[in-house]
């Protein structure tokens, strides 16, 4: 299970003065090439690198059941990596993902019945994330890690903090105080970014 906190930035301003207040604790900046080729609502392959037709990995993501209240988000998440190269086949051909040999496509194929010789897969299209991560140290002797992303779509450009941690509660106290130090806007996501690509259009 993913337990992530997700907080909204309201526009460019907002995530420029987080990215500069957080930049003493930036880990390193990661630019996913081509971040969504789906197969169902919950299935991704993630490339990451600056050149989209060079990626330097590949991940295989099934994200079930997903829910998000009050800025926490749960949900069931299957990951494993794929080679790069491979990937490259089947995002410009999905039905390619028939043929992989992965724990994640026969998962797929017995649970959702795509794949094989039932319905074929189909890329659904994609967005482009660049995430800085950082590190925290400030709950409780536990560091944390923030991930600060800026999402753009073919309809517009999503701005948002997550933050991975099993103690959501005390998570939310640590980052409520850290933003208002460079008075930073913000409010608690109601949405994922797979949501706002679905919709067609940037949700709360």
């Amino acid at each position: 299970m993913e337990v992530e906190i997700k907080l909204r930035l309201p526009d460019a301003a907002a995530h420029r003065r987080l990215s500069s207040f957080l930049a003493p604790r930036l880990l390193r900046t990661d630019a996913p090439a081509r971040p969504l080729a789906a197969a169902t609502p919950a299935q991704r392959v993630r490339l990451y690198g600056t050149d989209d037709r060079d990626p330097s990995r590949a991940v295989l993501t099934l994200k079930r059941r997903p829910r998000i209240d009050a800025g926490v988000s749960r949900v069931e998440e299957v990951v494993e990596p794929l080679d790069p190269a491979l990937v490259l086949t089947c995002v410009d051909n999905p039905a390619r993902l028939d043929a992989v040999d992965s724990p994640i496509i026969r998962l797929v194929s017995d649970e959702y019945g795509l794949g094989r010789d039932k319905a074929p897969f189909v890329c659904l299209g994609g967005f482009r994330n660049t995430r800085g991560v950082y590190e925290l140290e400030e709950c409780e002797g536990q560091g944390l890690m923030l991930e600060l992303d800026e999402t753009h779509f073919d309809f517009g450009t999503n701005y948002e903090m997550e933050c991975d941690t099993a103690e959501p509660d005390q998570a939310k106290e640590v980052l409520e105080r850290l933003l208002t130090v460079p008075g930073v806007p913000y409010e608690y996501s109601r949405s994922n970014k797979f949501a706002c690509f679905m919709a067609g259009k940037l949700l709360p």
